[in-house]
């Protein structure tokens, strides 16, 4: 999705936010494009949801300013109604409300909300129609939480730890879902503390520590700026006692280092390394059948911006 000539729809300027003597949001600045998905990476504690929760106006800031789709959240909300989703990470209903009732009645509060059955069927939860929130399970509620914040049809949702207590099944069909919102247009704001989901569905994604950014930027282009390194990996085809001598590709455009492990070759390199060992060893008559790259990950990318894990 092109997203480069877009006007953004959030626009974030010195955002600050204390409690007491702790400081959660520490002047970060930013803006989301239209029909972006935006993600904030952070363990608990970096500031994820309060930044958020400023953004939804269920937050005042104690500095900065704030604007969705041009409007302050928390001096006109009903600008925004029917046309932001919020799934919070902690929310609730009354315990007797059913499934249907609560979808009902959160389409009935949007100027062109979405068939609720439709969403409904889409969340998996049609054989929960006439279940009580208390009889649903973690992962069913959470489902039908983030069901609640796309029935209005918003223009911009946020989804705070979406995937929560999904079983991996469930986990995978939710990133569908939310492809396919993507797709129609709709800005998605996405809190999570999953690496994987972070890397598949984010068009940018801004790694938050202790209140700040410390990086911004799509995640392909994070692993590659702050790791680098490509490692191209394949089986030698070395004769007992007779090891092959690749010491020549050193000398090959783009590899840095060359380790042997056993009979496992590791060529370390940047940028198009695979496709010049490839040519490399087809020119020497090597045809290697399990030549392959692993790519840095995202995990790695964190824990060389932030010192350390997402515990």
């Amino acid at each position: 999705m092109e997203t480069t000539q877009r006007e953004p729809v959030i626009v974030v300027e010195a955002l600050r936010k204390t409690y007491g003597p702790t400081t959660a949001v520490d002047g970060v600045s930013f803006s989301i494009r239209a029909g972006e998905v935006f993600g904030l990476l952070g363990s608990n504690g970096a500031g994820k949801t309060t930044t958020v929760e400023c953004l939804e106006g269920l937050r005042r800031p104690d500095g900065g300013e704030v604007r969705v789709l041009g409007v302050d959240p928390l001096a006109h909300p009903e600008r925004l109604r029917g046309r932001v989703g919020c799934q919070l990470q902690e929310s609730h209903l009354p315990e007797r409300m059913r499934v249907w009732e609560a979808l009902d009645l959160f389409a009935a509060a949007a100027p062109r909300p979405v068939e609720w059955t439709q969403v409904l069927e889409a969340w998996g939860l049609a054989d929960k129609r006439d279940a009580a929130f208390a009889n649903l399970s973690g992962g069913q509620r959470q489902r039908l939480l983030v069901a609640l914040a796309l029935v209005t049809d918003p223009e911009v949702v946020f989804l705070d730890e979406m995937t929560t207590g999904l079983d991996p099944a469930a986990r995978h069909t939710t990133w569908e879902l939310i492809e396919a919102i993507r797709a129609r247009g709709t800005t998605v704001v996405l809190v999570t503390h999953f690496m994987d989901e972070a890397e598949r569905l984010c068009d940018r994604i801004a790694v938050m520590d202790a209140g700040r950014f410390v990086a911004m930027d799509t995640p392909a282009a994070l692993i590659s700026a702050e790791v680098g390194i490509v490692r191209v990996k394949f089986t030698s085809e070395e004769s007992p006692g007779q090891p092959d001598d690749l010491d020549w590709l050193v000398g090959v455009p783009h590899v840095q280092a060359v380790q042997r492990r056993g009979r496992t070759v590791e060529v370390d390199g940047d940028g198009p390394v695979l496709a010049h060992v490839a040519g490399a060893l087809l020119a020497h008559g090597l045809e290697p059948s399990d030549l392959r790259v692993e790519r840095p990950t995202l995990e790695e990318t964190f824990l060389k911006l932030t010192g350390h894990g997402l515990e």
